[in-house]
């Protein structure tokens, strides 16, 4: 597509200019010429002695690249080796520059990709858009966000963009100084398992090869290009959650956040009117630390008295007299099964509260 676009400019400009005028590739080869004869012949010059931003000369022929990159993909050119030669050059460049910088702009997946997961492009136009660009939207796509949580050295969007070289099915974005979203074609085969082991082993990359420490949010898999922003939103919501209740996991996925994920969606007044109505006899900062760790493993040994004591290394009735401490304090006996799911939710809507995160 660049090559007709160079062509169609210069078409109109070999009137203008006197002088054979044309597009050559990185490698030598001619893709845009007024003397059509010419493309696809190979010239031998070499680019890389080249400065950023100057003209230079290589036999009877000027050069100048098109862009400000040190290596770039295209360089104009125009016979002879005069002052008139190195401003129609110039010229050519500025203008080539602008084409492409607009074409790319315009027709870019990558950046197309962007404004969709980002809601920056209308609903309307998503399948407009997708049919330019020869984009399937009807592939299982899922969104992975990469949050690093440290400064590093190494630039984590190289590393990422590496790993998934495909650019016609993955797409790697930068969101922010912190933030890489990895757009990934999934298939419908793959599992939510599938997808965390592939989490896991860019975190285990990171980390093990360049000593940076990242965590991933994974948002839902979506059969359709237009609820990319949705799974985007899912794995933002997955970071925020799990920063708040699974602050050890370096990955946290939307599906697997359970009664979490609808206690993040509450507004803080119906969240404190809640633990007001819990906790009428006294609130849960009466409960010291060491109540709370006997709490959190009666929990996590399923109300289960004998174990948790075991767990703790206290007599039975060492525990027994605790929970019955804490009933004398909150009302609520642990021991029995409503009542301690009533407890638990309230313990994560406290630390909810105190962790205050964004919401997206």
């Amino acid at each position: 597509m660049a090559n007709r676009l160079f062509q169609s400019v210069i078409h109109q400009m070999k009137e203008a200019i006197d002088r054979t005028i044309g597009v050559v590739d990185d490698k030598g080869t001619i893709i845009a010429c007024s003397e059509l004869g010419r493309i696809g012949e190979t010239l031998s010059v070499d680019f890389s002695a080249a400065a950023v931003g100057e003209t230079f000369t290589a036999g009877d022929v000027t050069y100048k690249a098109i862009g400000t990159a040190q290596l770039s993909e295209y360089y104009t050119f125009v016979g002879g080796a005069d002052p008139m030669s190195e401003k129609y050059c110039t010229v050519l460049s500025i203008a080539f520059s602008n084409i492409k910088f607009y074409y790319d702009e315009k027709y870019d997946r990558s950046n197309f990709i962007k404004n969709v997961i980002l809601d920056n492009i209308l609903p309307g136009d998503i399948y407009l858009k997708s049919r330019e660009l020869h984009f399937n939207t009807d592939v299982s796509r899922t969104v992975l966000l990469i949050r690093s949580t440290e400064p590093s050295d190494i630039v984590v969007y190289d590393v990422v963009q590496n790993l998934f070289p495909d650019k016609a099915k993955d797409f790697v974005i930068s969101i922010n100084e912190n933030d890489i979203a990895l757009v990934k074609e999934t298939g419908r085969d793959i599992d939510s398992k599938d997808i965390e082991n592939l989490a896991l082993s860019i975190v285990d990359t990171l980390q093990g090869e360049f000593y940076t420490r990242v965590i991933v949010g994974i948002g839902s898999s979506i059969e359709n290009i237009k609820d990319l922003a949705k799974s985007f939103k899912e794995a933002q919501a997955s970071l925020e959650v799990g920063k708040v209740f699974d602050t050890d996991k370096t990955i946290v996925s939307y599906s697997n956040l359970g009664i979490a994920r609808l206690i993040y969606q509450l507004p803080t007044t119906l969240c404190e009117s809640f633990l007001r109505e819990v906790f009428k006899r006294g609130s849960i900062q009466s409960l010291d630390q060491e109540t709370l760790f006997t709490i959190q493993k009666f929990f996590e040994n399923n109300l289960n008295v004998s174990e948790t004591s075991r767990k703790l290394f206290v007599h039975r009735n060492t525990l027994v007299y605790r929970l019955e401490k804490i009933k004398r304090i909150t009302g609520l006996d642990l021991r029995e099964f409503d009542h301690a799911i009533i407890f638990k939710i309230a313990l994560m809507v406290n630390k909810y509260l105190q962790a205050n995160p964004v919401k997206y």
